[in-house]
C-alpha cells in the first residue's frame, strides 16, 4: 500500500481548515474507580453505526483524563445545549472538581449524565484507536435519551474557533 505523502501545509494553516467544520459540543462524563466524577469538553463527536449503534469520540493522549477514559468500561456522551456554554468552559477550562455545583444524576451504569443536556448516550467503552495524538474511542449505546424540550432547544456548535448557536433556515 502506498503511504500518505508529506503534508505541505503548516499545523496552523490545519487548525483554521479544521476549523471551518461545524461540530456539535459535548461533555463526556465517567466515574473513576475510586468514585471521582471525571467530565471533558470534546467537539469530536460521531455517530458510526445504527445496528449496532455505535458512537465515537476522541482525546489527546497527554490528556490527565486519559487513564480514566482508557480502562473504564463506560462514560456518557452528553450533548450541550447553546444554552450551556457555561458547562462547555466549567469543563474544558476549570481545574479541580468540575463537578462542584453541576446537577447531574446517574445513569444506569453509574455515570453521571448531566441534567439540561439537549441529548446523551450512555456508552459501554468498547474499543480504542491510538491515531496521532490522539485515541478514538468508539462506544457502544445502551440507552440514550432527550430532553423533554428537545424540538424547541438549539445546540451548542463550535465554528472558527468560536462558539454558536444555532438557527434554522
Amino acid at each position: 500500500m502506498k503511504r500518505a505523502s508529506p503534508p505541505n501545509f503548516d499545523s496552523t494553516s490545519f487548525r483554521r481548515a479544521l476549523a471551518q467544520f461545524a461540530t456539535g459540543v459535548t461533555v463526556i462524563t465517567t466515574r473513576s474507580s475510586s468514585g471521582q466524577l471525571i467530565g471533558i469538553t470534546a467537539s469530536s463527536f460521531n455517530s458510526v453505526s445504527l445496528d449496532p449503534p455505535l458512537v465515537l469520540w476522541s482525546l489527546a493522549t497527554k490528556s490527565a483524563s486519559m487513564p480514566v477514559f482508557r480502562t473504564n468500561s463506560h462514560y456518557v456522551v452528553n450533548v450541550l445545549s447553546d444554552s450551556q456554554f457555561e458547562l462547555c468552559q466549567r469543563f474544558a477550562t476549570v481545574k479541580g472538581d468540575r463537578f462542584a455545583g453541576v446537577s447531574h444524576a446517574a445513569g444506569d451504569s453509574g455515570m453521571p449524565v448531566l441534567d439540561g443536556a439537549l441529548a446523551w448516550f450512555e456508552c459501554h467503552n468498547r474499543s480504542r484507536y491510538e491515531e496521532g495524538d490522539h485515541v478514538i474511542f468508539v462506544g457502544e449505546v445502551e440507552r440514550c435519551g432527550l430532553h423533554p424540550d428537545a424540538a424547541g432547544m438549539a445546540p451548542l456548535v463550535f465554528h472558527g474557533g468560536g462558539f454558536h448557536g444555532l438557527k434554522p433556515l
